[in-house]
């Protein structure tokens, strides 16, 4: 058991000698538990120095290990479930020496990318999309008579969605020849019972065993009593130690649960699966953390890591999710109609004072997003006022939700949307930046872009005020620093508000109208070349007088927002100003019509030119053009 995190890089003989799985399947397999812990301890360290996903890598360490060691890849394929867990794969896929710099455009991306391994299979960020890929390679490979493996691995939150289930139910009817692993590490379908447990698992995966079921339906078939007897017999059987009838009734043959971190029992079930066909469900039982007793006693703060070396923050500034969190607090004792939701990011959203203020008015659903949208629509239906915090890129899973059951109808749902724009060195995966452009199109919405927050705050108030839908949109970490106050301003919905007025009598008058985040650096680009800043606060309603007003009295209006730059609310700017028949310049600077790759959240915003630098160069170039 490890109790600190190693700051300089262990000794690890055996796994620098593992440079592919092939590596890994050519060494003897009493060498594999050394193997095991050479790659926590680098695991540790290599998390250490880079940091980012931590627990659950170290949760899978002996399924990685074995996966690797009993199947062909590449040409297996393994289907890794969000990523979280998926570290040691890419330790054990050639890039061992390449780890401490994860999650910097220099280095690995943070979760299986197709374009940087052979081993990345599938490139995931969202979760229960595993065993809809898994499948669609295992048909592939069926249509294609290739005999090849395939392994969806999923964790107990992630098969929580719906998706995971329509992908179960779908393998099961084509009879799909797949593997899923159940990858258990909080609950538990049932409990572990030990050594019987383990006995029936290894008959029910053995050769012997469904060769003896297969040959027994062929005889007893054709006596269709017997036959019925005998599957029932097996069913209560199975039922007692290990209470899988639910995957058995979606077409999978289920096993388990076995002990996850017990390597030789791992080697053997997965060699026995392998032998079988059609679909098959394993159900192992780890733990988050496994290897390291802090991550042991507390999985979720150890969810993820800053690196070691970063140096402390002296003053710490509130993050826009601690301003959501406590105006949650405040809105629920002045409200008693408000009912909060969230699809399994209580601490993320920074909803853990109110859970255990107000119990009775949390609801976490797990990973289901869909939901999560529905769940509030139908609260609203009946009086309460739902509060549904969610990330940008979460909720385009919900989008058919938003627009058909809360937009439709126009209800009453407030959209607390955490996790706008760029995310930093998640990568594009998690980037929030489209937000503004899908939700600009629904009708009846009401979509806010707090600059700061006390602003943050305010339109939160003003979002739940609203009689309707409403989203505020805003961005991971903190903001200009700017202190809340305790009460709250209902703002004038649809109205902006001019923060700095240019000086300039005549000649090229700037001004920028600003949607969110970007505005701090707007100011600054402002007192370099005089110009006019507009907070716009609201890209729907849109402020189409201030608008109008700002076109008619300069020679360039300049959009910003950390948002895509297409359909977005610079594409609102263009249309007001089009219907108004104005003539006027125009320049939308946003996030650009591609990807944008993990980095550091100030790198990625000066990629994007939304940093002072690029945006007084894009100006200057736009005034020098037309001039």
């Amino acid at each position: 058991m490890f109790t600190e995190i190693p700051s300089t890089r262990p000794v690890t003989p055996l796994l620098d000698q593992i440079d592919s799985p092939a590596d890994l399947r050519s060494l003897d397999a009493s060498l594999l538990p050394q193997v095991c812990l050479e790659l926590r301890e680098f695991l540790l360290y290599s998390v250490g120095q880079s940091g980012g996903h931590f627990a659950a890598g170290l949760g899978v360490v002996e399924l990685t290990v074995a996966l690797h060691h009993v199947f062909d890849t590449p040409s297996d394929k393994l289907v890794w479930d969000v990523g979280h867990q998926a570290y040691p794969h890419k330790i054990l896929t050639g890039r061992r020496e390449e780890m401490p710099t994860i999650r910097t455009a220099e280095g690995p991306a943070a979760f299986p990318l197709r374009s940087e391994s052979p081993y990345d299979t599938f490139g995931v960020g969202h979760s229960s999309t595993s065993i809809s890929a898994a499948l669609g390679m295992a048909l592939a490979f069926r249509a294609q008579k290739k005999p090849r493996e395939t392994v969806a691995i999923i964790g107990d939150g992630a098969i929580t969605a719906g998706m995971a289930f329509e992908a179960l139910n779908h393998a099961g009817h084509e009879k799909a020849d797949m593997l899923v692993i159940l990858n258990d590490n909080d609950m538990s379908i049932s409990n572990n019972v030990g050594a019987l447990n383990k006995y029936f698992t290894r008959i029910w995966s053995s050769r012997t065993y469904s060769a003896m079921r297969s040959g027994s339906k062929k005889v007893l078939e054709k006596i269709p009593a017997a036959w019925e007897f005998a599957r029932k017999t097996e069913e209560h059987m199975k039922g007692m130690v290990a209470p899988g009838t639910l995957f058995e009734e979606l077409g999978f043959n289920y096993y388990g649960p076995i002990d996850g971190h017990d390597l030789n029992e791992l080697i053997n079930t997965l060699e026995n699966l392998k032998k079988l066909s059609g679909p098959r469900f394993l159900h192992i039982v780890t733990r988050k953390g496994k290897g390291f007793e802090p991550a042991e006693k507390d999985p979720i703060k150890y969810h993820a890591l800053k690196p070691i070396a970063t140096p402390p923050v002296t003053v710490k500034k509130p993050t826009y999710s601690n301003v959501f969190g406590e105006w949650l607090c405040d809105m629920a004792a002045a409200d008693e109609r408000l009912m909060a939701i969230t699809p399994a990011m209580c601490e993320g959203s920074d909803m853990v004072r109110f859970s255990h203020e107000y119990p009775d008015r949390y609801f976490d659903v797990a990973i289901a997003e869909q939901h999560a949208v529905t769940l509030a629509a139908g609260l609203a239906c009946e009086g309460s006022k739902p509060v549904v915090a969610i990330y940008s890129t979460f909720l385009q899973r919900g989008y058919d939700q938003l627009i058909h059951d809360v937009a439709l109808q126009n209800l009453d749902v407030l959209f607390a949307i955490d996790r706008a724009g760029l995310v930093g060195e998640d990568g594009p995966t998690h980037h929030g930046a489209y937000d503004i452009s899908y939700m600009r199109c629904i009708p009846n919405i009401v979509i806010m872009t707090p600059s700061d927050e006390a602003e943050c705050r305010n339109m939160l108030y003003s979002g739940y005020q609203h009689i309707g839908p409403a989203a505020v949109r805003y961005p991971r970490g903190s903001g200009a620093g700017v202190a809340t106050r305790t009460n709250m301003e209902l703002l004038e919905l649809g109205k902006g508000i001019v923060r700095r007025t240019s000086g300039v009598d005549s000649g090229q008058r700037v001004a920028f109208l600003v949607f969110g985040a970007p505005l701090a650096e707007a100011m600054k680009v402002a007192e370099i070349i005089d110009a006019t800043v507009v907070d716009m606060r609201f890209v729907k309603p849109l402020d189409e007088a201030l608008v109008r007003e700002m076109a008619s009295s300069h020679d360039l209006i300049v959009t910003l927002e950390e948002n895509a730059i297409m359909g977005g609310a610079g594409s609102a700017v263009l249309e007001c100003i089009s219907a108004s028949h104005i003539l006027c310049h125009v320049l939308t600077l946003g996030i650009p019509d591609h990807y944008i790759e993990h980095d550091t959240p100030s790198r990625q915003w000066r990629d994007c030119g939304l940093d002072q630098a690029g945006i007084l160069k894009a100006v200057r170039q736009r005034l020098v053009s037309q001039a």
